[in-house]
């Protein structure tokens, strides 16, 4: 694919909050937000991008009898080892959910530690393959994440780093907004350019026009899903 119509793209952001409201996830899932390009009202819109804030698994809340503290499956087997053993994967329990994984072990995704990775089980659930889309995942909310992101950019001196400021929460602890995506539908989100978004942050305006010549290129360069995991 190489882009959404508009219509098509907060179509397909509804699909996304649909499936984090009503399925079970890998993790705790508390925002979703929607941002850059499908927030400004362009039409058509060359890359999706989403962020998802969730809770880092510190206890399996799994369903299953006795998995909640990462022990026995249903199946009377630690998941963790079931899963060891079938795919290769250590952390079913620990750092995903273990009835997430044995009801969907096809979305199943690995670190290359070979650990479960919490974002890219997330993507594997939400998106396809090949779709345009950048998904962002952490730990922290969306707008935290782009002062610390903004922070760590500068000290490294990549700006490829940055988290687009401009964004727009379509769900939150199980409420939906009606009202974000009526005006994400309607384009009537009145943002500014990148780079005055990351002067209104604190960026001189040299440096915050150079940041966003530097995340517009990289962005350019991607195709299909992208995934980005972040702890804070």
């Amino acid at each position: 694919m190489t882009g959404f119509d508009r219509s098509d793209a907060v179509d397909r952001l509804e699909e996304i909050v649909n499936t984090v409201a009503n399925e079970r996830m890998p993790v705790p899932v508390r925002e979703v937000w929607a941002f850059g390009d499908v927030a400004l009202g362009l039409d058509p819109v060359e890359r999706l991008d989403v962020y998802v804030t969730k809770d880092i698994l510190l206890r399996d809340d799994s369903e299953s009898t006795d998995s909640s503290a990462g022990g026995d499956d249903s199946d009377g087997q630690d998941p963790n080892a079931r899963f060891r053993e079938s795919h290769g994967i250590e952390g079913v329990g620990k750092s995903v959910r273990a009835d997430w994984a044995r009801d969907y072990p096809e979305y199943l995704r690995a670190n290359a530690n070979g650990h479960a990775a919490p974002e890219g089980c997330l993507a594997a659930h939400l998106l396809a393959d090949d779709e345009p889309v950048h998904l962002e995942v952490c730990n922290s909310p969306f707008e935290d994440n782009v002062t610390q992101r903004l922070r760590g950019a500068q000290l490294r001196e990549d700006y490829t780093q940055l988290l687009d400021p401009r964004g727009v929460c379509l769900w939150a602890e199980g409420t939906r907004s009606d009202e974000a995506f009526r005006k994400l539908r309607e384009g009537e989100l009145a943002l500014p350019t990148l780079s005055a978004a990351l002067e209104m942050l604190g960026m001189d305006d040299d440096e915050a026009e150079t940041a966003a010549q530097e995340l517009h290129a990289w962005r350019e360069r991607q195709d299909g899903v992208t995934v980005r995991g972040d702890v804070v």
